[in-house]
C-alpha cells in the first residue's frame, strides 16, 4: 500500500471509529456489530504499529471512547475506567497468556478469574463511611454522567453497607465500587409488555432500556423500571489486603454487594478456553445479556506488576462470543442520505424474530458491500445482531435463489435530487455533493435543532420535514424568521403549537459557545471538540481567526479535524450562513473565566507531559494543569510553555532540549500546582 494510501485509510479508519464510538457510548443508537466494530479497530492498531510516523494524539487508539450525556451533571473519575481489549477467538486467549508470561518474564501467571461479561452500562459507585453517596456513569472513560437518585432505585445496590462477619477487612472511609447496571429477560419483557398496553414505543433491547431509565430526570419513574446490578471490582484492592481479586469479590459479598454468582477459577488458558466454549451454549439459559467472558490474572499482586496500557489492562482480556443470526428474505433495498451526503444502502426485510426483538431492516453498509456479498433483492440472507445488538446483512443463502431475485445496481444519482453520486479515492462512502439537496438539508436542520446542539424543543423529524417541503426553511438560519402564521399554514399546526415552536426557536438564540459549535456541523468536530475549542478560545470571533498550527496543537484535535475547522471558517459559503445566523439574532455566549479565578504558574501555557507519572495519573495531571488555567498540548514546539518529565519519556524530551526548553520534573509539577507529597494509589 502506498504511503498516501495508508495516510487515507488511517484518517478514513479514525473518522468511521470516532462516529462509531459516538453512536454507541453517547447516542446509544450503535449500528456496527462488536465484531465488526473491533475488526476496524484491529485494522487501525495494526496500521498504526507499522507506520509510528503518522502517529495522531486524537486517534480512537488513544482514547477509551465516547463522551457524557448531555442534561446531568458531568463527575471526573478520579481513576479511569478503562475498556478491555476484545476477542473472538482462541488464537488470541492464547496469544494473551503467551504475552502475560513474557512480560513476567516466563512466570506463571497462576489462575485466572473468569466472569460473565454482562451486557448492561458502566458504572462507578461511590461510598462515604459506609452509605451510598454518589453513582456515576462509565462514561467516555474519564468522566461520566451523576445518575445517583436513578441508581437508588435499584432495589439490589445496598445504600447502607454490612461490616464483613468474616474479619478479612474494615471497610474504607471512601469506597469506589464498580459493576454493571442491567435489566434481566424477565423484567425487560415485563417492562415492554407494559409499554405496548400503554401503546409506547417497546424497547429494542434490555441495555437500550437500561440506558434510557438511567437518563430518566424523575426519579419516581426510573423506581418503576426494575433494574439491576452486580459488581465486579473496587478501587484500591491491592491495597487492602486481599491477595486475589475472587477474594475480594468475595468480600464485596460479604459486606452487602450482588457479585455474579457464576464465578469460577481456570488453573490454565486451555481451561479459560473450554469454560469459554461452554458458556457460549449455556447462555441462552441465564435471565440476563451476556456477550461474552471477562479473563483476569487473579492474584492482585501481579496484576499491579502487568499495569495499564493507556486504554486497557495488561492482565485481562474479554472473550467475546460470537454473533447470532436468522434467516429471512430482502424484499427491497432502500438508499438513506445523511447530513454530509453520505448514501447508505438499507435492507428491507420480511420480518423476524432475533433475540428476543423483531428486525425489519439491516444495514448493507455501502455499495462495496453489496457487490462483496452480492446480494439481491428477493434474496434469502443471513442477518446478525452484533453483540445481540446491531442487525446487519452477513451473507447470502445461495442455494436458496429461484432465479427471480434481482441484482441490485447502486443508482448514479442521488434518490432525492437527482444529482449526480461522487465518491473520493480511497473511500468508500458514496455521496451526494449537492448541499441543496433536500435530505441533507432536512438532516442538517434536525443536527442543529437537537438536544444536545441548540435544543429546539418541538424541532423533530415531522416539522422539518414540513418545514422544508412547503419551502419556508432552506437552512436552519430560517428558523429564526419563521412566525406563527407561516406555522398555522401547516398541517397539524394550530395557533398554540405554532406560538410553542416560536418560542422554543426563540430561547435558543443565545446558546452556550460549544453547543452551538456543534450544531454548525462541522464534519469531524462532535460535542466533545466543540468544548475543547470553546474553552480554549472562549469566543467564535477567536475560532475563526485560529491558524491551522495553532488548532492541531489542542489536545484531542489532530490533523484532520484542524483541517476540516479551518477550512468551514474560510468558507464564503459557511461565512454567509454565520452572518444570516448572527443578522437573525443568534450570538453564541462568550465564554467567561470563573469570577473567582485566580493567576497561576500555568495561566494559559501550553504544557507537555512526557513518560509516565509516579504520584499522579496521567489524568490527574492533566485535569489539574487545565484547572489551573493551562492547556496539554500533545507535540512540542516553539510556543511551548513547560515540558514536564516522568519516568521513561519519550522522543518529546529530545525535542525540548533541541528547542532550548528546560525540561521539568514531576516534583517541580507538584509544587506548581501546590500539591503535597503522596503516594500514589491504584
Amino acid at each position: 500500500m502506498a504511503d498516501a494510501e495508508i495516510r487515507r485509510r488511517l484518517e478514513e479508519l479514525r473518522r468511521q471509529i470516532h462516529h462509531h464510538n459516538r453512536l454507541y457510548y453517547v447516542e446509544n443508537q450503535p449500528i456496527l456489530s462488536d465484531r465488526e466494530f473491533d475488526r476496524l479497530l484491529d485494522e487501525l492498531i495494526h496500521l498504526e504499529s507499522e507506520n509510528p510516523d503518522l502517529y495522531d494524539p486524537s486517534s480512537p487508539t488513544q482514547r477509551v471512547g465516547g463522551k457524557p450525556l448531555e442534561g446531568f451533571e458531568s463527575i471526573r473519575h478520579a481513576v479511569p475506567m478503562l475498556s478491555l481489549n476484545n476477542t473472538y477467538n482462541e488464537g488470541d486467549l492464547i496469544e494473551f497468556d503467551v504475552r502475560v508470561r513474557r512480560f513476567l518474564g516466563q512466570q506463571e501467571p497462576g489462575p485466572y478469574a473468569i466472569e460473565l461479561k454482562i451486557d448492561g452500562i458502566g458504572i462507578a459507585l461511590h461510598y462515604d463511611k459506609g452509605r451510598f453517596q454518589t453513582g456515576v456513569t462509565r462514561g467516555d472513560g474519564t468522566q461520566g454522567d451523576n445518575v445517583t437518585e436513578n441508581l437508588r432505585t435499584i432495589r439490589s445496590l445496598p445504600l447502607v453497607l454490612s461490616q464483613s462477619r468474616s474479619g478479612h477487612s474494615a471497610i474504607p472511609p471512601q469506597l469506589e465500587v464498580r459493576g454493571e447496571v442491567f435489566f434481566r429477560r424477565s423484567a425487560f419483557e415485563t417492562l415492554n409488555a407494559e409499554r405496548l398496553q400503554r401503546q409506547e414505543k417497546p424497547f429494542a433491547n434490555p441495555r437500550n432500556a437500561c440506558a434510557g431509565t438511567l437518563k430518566l430526570l424523575d426519579p419516581s419513574l426510573a423506581a418503576r423500571r426494575p433494574m439491576d446490578l452486580i459488581v465486579y471490582t473496587f478501587v484500591g484492592a491491592g491495597n487492602h489486603g486481599f491477595a486475589s481479586h475472587i477474594e475480594s469479590l468475595l468480600w464485596l459479598k460479604s459486606i452487602g454487594f450482588p457479585v455474579n454468582p457464576l464465578l469460577e477459577r481456570a488453573a490454565s488458558i486451555q481451561e479459560v478456553i473450554r469454560l469459554w466454549r461452554d458458556w457460549d451454549v449455556q447462555r441462552q439459559k441465564l435471565d440476563y445479556e451476556t456477550d461474552g467472558l471477562v479473563v483476569k490474572i487473579d492474584h492482585l499482586d501481579i496484576q499491579q506488576s502487568l499495569g495499564f496500557t493507556a486504554k486497557s489492562p495488561r492482565w485481562a482480556i474479554a472473550a467475546k462470543f460470537d454473533t447470532s443470526e436468522a434467516i429471512t428474505r430482502i424484499k427491497d433495498i432502500v438508499l438513506q442520505v445523511g447530513r454530509t451526503g453520505t448514501v447508505t444502502p438499507v435492507a428491507d426485510l420480511e420480518p423476524v424474530a432475533l433475540l428476543g426483538t423483531t428486525i425489519h431492516r439491516a444495514s448493507l453498509h455501502n455499495a462495496d458491500e453489496i457487490q462483496r456479498l452480492d446480494v439481491r433483492v428477493g434474496d434469502t440472507v443471513a442477518v446478525e445482531k452484533g453483540g445481540e445488538i446491531i442487525p446487519k446483512v452477513t451473507r447470502v443463502l445461495i442455494d436458496r435463489r429461484s432465479g427471480l431475485e434481482k441484482p441490485y445496481t447502486f443508482p448514479r444519482n442521488c434518490p432525492i435530487c437527482k444529482e449526480l453520486l461522487s465518491r473520493e479515492e480511497g473511500e468508500v462512502a458514496v455521496r451526494c455533493t449537492n448541499d441543496f439537496c433536500p435530505a441533507q438539508r432536512k438532516r442538517r436542520i434536525l443536527h442543529f435543532a437537537s438536544r444536545a446542539a441548540m435544543d429546539i424543543e418541538g424541532c423533530g423529524t415531522a416539522v422539518v420535514d414540513q418545514l422544508v417541503d412547503a419551502g419556508l426553511v432552506n437552512d436552519a438560519s430560517d428558523l429564526y424568521i419563521l412566525d406563527p402564521a407561516d406555522l398555522m399554514s401547516l398541517p397539524g399546526f394550530a395557533e398554540k403549537s405554532a406560538l410553542n415552536l416560536v418560542e422554543a426557536i426563540r430561547k435558543s438564540r443565545r446558546p452556550d459557545l460549544h453547543r452551538f459549535l456543534f450544531a454548525l456541523g462541522i464534519r469531524h468536530v462532535g460535542a466533545g471538540a466543540a468544548k475543547i475549542l470553546a474553552a480554549k478560545y472562549k469566543s467564535l470571533k477567536m475560532i475563526q481567526k485560529a491558524g491551522l498550527e495553532d488548532l492541531e496543537d489542542l489536545e484531542n484535535i489532530g490533523k484532520v479535524m484542524a483541517s476540516s475547522i479551518h477550512d468551514y471558517f474560510n468558507n464564503d459559503r459557511s461565512l454567509a450562513y454565520l452572518k444570516r445566523l448572527n443578522e437573525r439574532g443568534v450570538k453564541p455566549k462568550i465564554v467567561e473565566g470563573r469570577k473567582d479565578e485566580k493567576a497561576t504558574p500555568f495561566s494559559g501555557k501550553a504544557v507537555v507531559l512526557t513518560g509516565t507519572l509516579s504520584t499522579l495519573t496521567r489524568e490527574e495531571a492533566k485535569t489539574a494543569i487545565e484547572n489551573a488555567g493551562g492547556r496539554i498540548v500533545s507535540t512540542v514546539s516553539s510556543r511551548t510553555d513547560f515540558v514536564f518529565a516522568g519516568e521513561k519519556p519519550g522522543s518529546k524530551i529530545r525535542k525540548a532540549h533541541d528547542l532550548g526548553l528546560s525540561v521539568r520534573s514531576e516534583d517541580d509539577l507538584r509544587e506548581m500546582l501546590g500539591l503535597p507529597v503522596r503516594k500514589r494509589l491504584l
